[in-house]
């Protein structure tokens, strides 16, 4: 609440699956507590100020692997997801649940962001309705899309699968709980026809929930965009001379495209977390294809 903006350009059709990941994030290399200002490109907060003290959460106390996210009740956390304001192309958003019995949790989507921030520090507006879980105590396990009355299930105290397809040529969403769609038929955008962020808010005193392994990718979800054992981050984003790569084993290559799709930089560092230099480049968007052990993975950065 790694981030980063989509090129849909025909030039990359050739290089990157069409379903290239934009953000893949699963909180593995923050530091706990507050997440602050450590990827402000990806996670900031309603007010537009990352470390204003209503970021999510970087917990180890509930996780799928060492770490997640947590929004806690009482209407403290107030963060925003950056999605990069979209206007146009269709995009997949899946991240894993975890809310506790009895407890509260919510989301909504967001039009056009600015400043990092839907409300002071933007002009956001809601895409789409409140998204409850367990709504004010209501029926324990059930999801409900506020906009078009519809309910989906979901299982308490257990990690379980969010998936929301959103077509911003088409101006609507599905979402999909613990693999059921809970839309019957693809639900319009109230009003904003740009893709700004996700809002997770503590939206009362019961508000308890987590979330992990969050990848928003352009087009639908394949088998293979699930997060593998060797995973990365980028930092900073926007990077001004050095890029970082923290990863868990040796990255085997680094290559850097421009937004032509002619390569700018290259590396085989054979090292874990190395660093590419890119200050001898312009100042634009570029993407870094990552590949360690054979597999390859993209995210994209501004500088």
């Amino acid at each position: 609440m790694k981030k980063i903006y989509l090129l849909a350009l025909a030039a990359f059709a050739l290089s990157f699956t069409v379903n290239a990941q934009i953000i893949e994030d699963d909180f593995e290399f923050y530091d706990l507590g507050d997440m602050g200002n450590q990827n402000p490109g990806v996670w900031s907060t309603w007010s537009g100020v990352p470390d204003d003290g209503s970021n999510i959460i970087v917990a180890d106390d509930n996780t799928i692997d060492d770490q997640s996210g947590y929004v806690g009740p009482d209407s403290v956390q107030d963060v925003m997801l950056l999605l990069g304001n979209e206007t146009s192309g269709d995009y997949t958003l899946a991240f894993e649940m975890y809310v506790t019995s009895g407890s509260t949790g919510y989301f909504n989507i967001q039009g056009e962001t600015e400043s990092g921030g839907a409300g002071a520090g933007g002009t956001g507006v809601f895409n789409s309705s409140n998204l409850y879980f367990n709504n004010a105590g209501g029926a324990p396990g059930v999801f409900e899309d506020e906009t078009t009355g519809e309910t989906g299930t979901y299982p308490e105290d257990a990690w379980f699968p969010v998936s929301i397809y959103l077509d911003v040529d088409g101006l609507t969403y599905v979402i999909s709980i613990d693999g059921s769609a809970v839309n019957a038929v693809p639900v319009p955008f109230q009003a904003d026809a740009t893709l700004g962020g996700i809002d997770f808010f503590s939206i009362d005193a019961q508000n308890n929930y987590w979330i992990d392994n969050v990848l928003f990718v352009n087009g639908t979800i394949g088998a293979s965009d699930d997060f593998s054992a060797d995973k990365f981050s980028v930092y900073p984003n926007p990077v001004q001379d050095v890029l970082n790569i923290r990863s868990t084993t040796s990255v085997d290559a680094i290559a850097v495209y421009d937004v032509l799709g002619k390569l700018v930089l290259e590396a085989t560092p054979d090292a874990i977390s190395p660093s590419v230099d890119m200050s001898a480049l312009t100042s634009g968007a570029y993407l870094v294809k990552v590949t360690i052990n054979g597999a390859s993975k993209t995210v994209k950065v501004i500088k």
